[in-house]
């Protein structure tokens, strides 16, 4: 009997602190909804336009904050506590409260503050938001409710143990009982929910092939054909695949490393002219088709790793590295690094500029801006990637063989506007291609532009310095506006060997177009030309424009239909415009 009377005499103090801190939210609520000076604050979130690593528009819209409302039936009362306990799962071991000083809506003249003070401090029990904030004066439910009482006992079963409690009163007995069996089915149900919460994740970690890993996934399956004169004749209606398989490690929380595997059998059609010859272009190629195996073949085709040194954010790539691993492109809804969700083609998701090499390297990227500036928040990225790091050669490994630089100035004004300015000095031994997404030495590899663009020296070095501007416009959560221009100055070591060229783009996305998840996107450009080349035919600009709309059937898959129209293949006006339909379905996990 002396042992049940201390457990109660133990347990009071807290329940009662609990009741004050019920009613303190109830009368404020009341007086804040009959006062004319008190005025109701609505945060909205918006999607930011910048991370301390680059500046980017978010291309997920901001999740809204679901409110707990009121159910009328009992079976509803597991998903009411499922989301009010879902408001603290961001929470981590530094947000825990330990002073009611650490709340910044809590100020020692509220007449609930040593109340407050008494569960935060003494009894631990009432830890407030992620944000530093306690919300007073919100509306509080019974399962609210019902979640810190139940926190309170957990934490008076300790102080029992430790015999650390205060007597109390008979009143605050008979407050006690009273709550105690007005909210016992609450308890109950919180109580039937953590064993059930306990049982899945030992079930979770007897079963999880690792503790540090999670994977990510995508699958592709594409429907696509190509149209017009020769072309569409030279060409037949296929079904190609592509899977990634992303293994992502962190071991500090804070780093992560990539692993991908990837598969596929995706090849790009084959452009043929009015006198029925093959056009050597890389125009059309579309996003599913890069790092194709040809025969579904498993690659480890992407080994990354990213971690903070500092004020810097750094990314190592061991292999299959690409610029727009680690630098903003500014082309939100288009861009997707080759993925399934974005655009249909490697010209329309980002500039040119990053297709310049790739391979092993490490780049830097250094946040400023923040405070008052005008330009915030802000950011300065080099990069180095080389084509043949892991080659011995001679003219070949990290250094001496084909390496790309990058260095990017990227600027954030206000909310709604980004903007990037990119130089890449690149160096290509004899052979290969400008746009080879780090294809190498003599490499056949090119993924956007003609061949009057890309086609290098096949007796001679070359060195390129290439000037690119982008530029990200939001004027509202449903229409973003993007563009890019690039200048590239090829210049080879060997007679008649230079050659400029230029690429260029404009696109317009609807986010959530008639669906929340949705995207109708439409891009028109000049995929990267050159003019005046020796040994080349067509000196027309070729133009590339493009349409699709990403139908999100469920939140894993997604279903994108798509025109690409090219006018000029080749740069030759000559040869019949081609079009290519495709219907893209998606799915990640």
């Amino acid at each position: 009997m002396s042992h049940l009377l201390w457990k109660t005499l133990v347990l009071s103090p807290v329940v009662l602190g609990v009741t004050v801190l019920v009613c303190a939210r109830a009368m404020a609520a009341e007086v804040a909804s009959y006062s004319k000076d008190i005025k109701a604050k609505v945060t909205q979130t918006e999607a930011p336009i910048a991370s301390t690593a680059s500046i980017f528009i978010q291309t997920e819209q901001p999740k809204v904050n679901q409110q707990l409302v009121a159910q009328k039936t009992d079976d509803k009362v597991l998903e009411e506590v499922n989301r009010y306990s879902s408001e603290g799962k961001n929470q981590n071991s530094l947000s825990q409260v330990t002073s009611v000083s650490q709340f910044s809506d809590v100020q020692p003249t509220d007449w609930a503050f040593q109340a407050l003070q008494s569960l935060v401090e003494r009894y631990g029990c009432i830890a407030g938001y992620p944000n530093s904030t306690y919300r007073g004066n919100r509306a509080l439910t019974r399962y609210e409710f019902a979640a810190g009482l139940n926190a309170c006992l957990d934490r008076v079963n300790e102080l029992i143990e430790t015999a650390t409690a205060d007597l109390v009163s008979k009143q605050d007995l008979a407050t006690l009982q009273r709550l105690q069996e007005e909210f016992s089915a609450e308890l109950a149900t919180l109580r039937g929910r953590v064993d059930a919460v306990e049982a899945r994740t030992a079930e979770l970690e007897a079963n999880q092939f690792s503790t540090t890993t999670k994977l990510v996934g995508e699958a592709i399956f594409a429907v696509s054909d190509i149209f017009g004169g020769n072309t569409g004749d030279g060409n037949n209606t296929v079904f190609q695949d592509r899977v990634r398989l992303d293994l992502q490690t962190s071991f500090t929380g804070k780093d992560i490393l990539h692993t991908r595997l990837a598969a596929g059998n995706a090849l790009a059609f084959n452009q043929v002219d009015n006198a029925g010859l093959p056009i050597d272009t890389a125009e059309g190629t579309q996003t599913f088709q890069i790092g194709s195996t040809g025969n579904n073949g498993v690659i480890i085709d992407w080994l990354a790793y990213y971690v903070p040194i500092g004020p810097v954010q750094a990314y190592f790539a061991g292999t299959g590295g690409i610029h727009s691993d680690y630098v903003a492109t500014n082309n939100p809804y288009f861009e997707d690094y080759d993925g399934g969700n974005g655009a249909l083609s490697t010209f329309a998701t980002e500039s040119a500029i990053y297709r310049i090499g790739g391979g092993a390297g490490a780049a830097l990227t250094l946040a400023f801006g923040s405070g008052g500036s005008f330009f915030k928040p802000s950011s300065l990225t080099i990069g180095y990637l080389a084509s043949n790091a892991n080659n011995p050669g001679p003219n070949l490994g990290l250094l001496e063989g084909n390496y790309a630089a990058l260095g990017q100035l990227n600027f954030s004004v206000g909310d709604r506007l980004s903007i990037a300015a990119t130089y890449v000095h690149g160096y290509h031994g004899a052979g290969g291609n400008l746009f080879d997404l780090g294809g190498g030495l003599a490499s056949t590899s090119r993924v956007v532009g003609t061949a009057q663009a890309n086609t290098l020296s096949t007796l001679n070095p070359s060195s390129s310095n290439s000037y690119g501007v982008s530029a990200a416009f939001r004027p509202s959560d449903k229409l973003s506006i993007s563009g890019f221009i690039s200048y590239h100055d090829v210049t080879g070591f060997g007679a008649n060997d230079d050659f400029q060229a230029w690429s260029y783009g404009l696109g317009v996305a609807l986010p959530d177009f008639g669906k929340k998840g949705n995207v109708l996107g439409i891009f028109a450009g000049a995929e990267p030309y050159a003019f005046n080349r020796p040994g080349f035919a067509g000196n027309d600009i070729p133009y590339h424009f493009e349409g699709f709309y990403k139908y999100r059937v469920s939140d894993n898959v997604s279903i994108t239909p798509g025109v690409i129209w090219l006018t000029s293949p080749g740069q030759n006006s000559d040869n019949d415009d081609a079009f290519i339909g495709t219907l893209r379905t998606t799915f990640t996990f």
